[in-house]
């Protein structure tokens, strides 16, 4: 087990914005963490990357107590989070952003994963010397992806990689973390998107006002009844 989660509580003052969530997820896998606005889904991706305080509980990677760890720690030891909106240097080229991702791996030079990666996604390397404000939403979700590849993420935390974006351009969004899975990288997807996470998902959890609720396979959710009436619209 890579990433085990046991009762963690998270606040932003009063607001008891997390509430004892229990969560898994194996080596290799793809979890998706589905439910509403406001649900607590940012939240939870923020305790785990040290963002964002717990209140209580305990977060384990590969074994390890890492709940008071701070976020420069934890990205050192392989929890690399893509944040909602993407936020990427704008007026930087595409490559310049790609190679700050790797800013905190030390010793060693980037260009042979930095290699690797044009060759997973072409239209990072036809797009190089551009600056990445230019970019689509959708290109710039790929920038993204690829400048936290270029931390060697043992742990990929992705926080609603869709948002914003055209109906064809999330179907790219959602083909490219499935090739990232392909390549062997652990992922943790959070989704306001029902039906595109879990329909690639080996396992999935459903959160509802900072309580996780349900938790079966990606297969098993979409075919569950709740799942369908309150996410999937059917």
């Amino acid at each position: 087990m890579l990433l085990e989660i046991e009762g963690l509580n998270s606040h932003y003052g009063r607001i008891h914005a997390l509430k004892s969530a229990n969560l898994t997820v194996r080596e290799g896998e793809l979890v998706a963490l589905v439910g509403a606005n406001g649900a607590g889904k940012t939240t939870l991706l923020r305790t785990l990357s040290g963002v964002h305080p717990a209140s209580s509980g305990v977060v384990r990677f590969d074994g390890r107590d890492i709940t008071r760890m701070n976020a420069v720690r934890r990205v050192a030891e392989g929890v690399i989070q893509v944040p909602e909106g993407r936020q990427l240097f704008g007026p930087l080229t595409v490559e310049d952003n790609l190679r700050l991702g790797a800013f905190r791996r030390g010793s060693g030079t980037p260009d042979a994963d930095l290699e690797h990666l044009y060759e997973l996604f072409p239209v990072l390397r036809v797009k190089r010397d551009q600056p990445a404000g230019t970019l689509s939403g959708g290109q710039q979700q790929i920038v993204a992806l690829g400048r936290a590849l270029m931390a060697k993420p043992r742990l990929l935390l992705l926080d609603e990689p869709s948002m914003g974006l055209a109906p064809l351009l999330v179907a790219e969004i959602f083909e490219a973390v499935q090739r990232l899975k392909r390549e062997g990288v652990t992922i943790l997807l959070v989704e306001q998107n029902a039906h595109a996470a879990l329909s690639i998902a080996d396992r999935g959890y459903v959160i509802e006002t900072g309580e996780i609720v349900l938790s079966d396979t990606g297969p098993a959710l979409l075919s569950n009844e709740r799942v369908r009436q309150a996410y999937l619209g059917l």
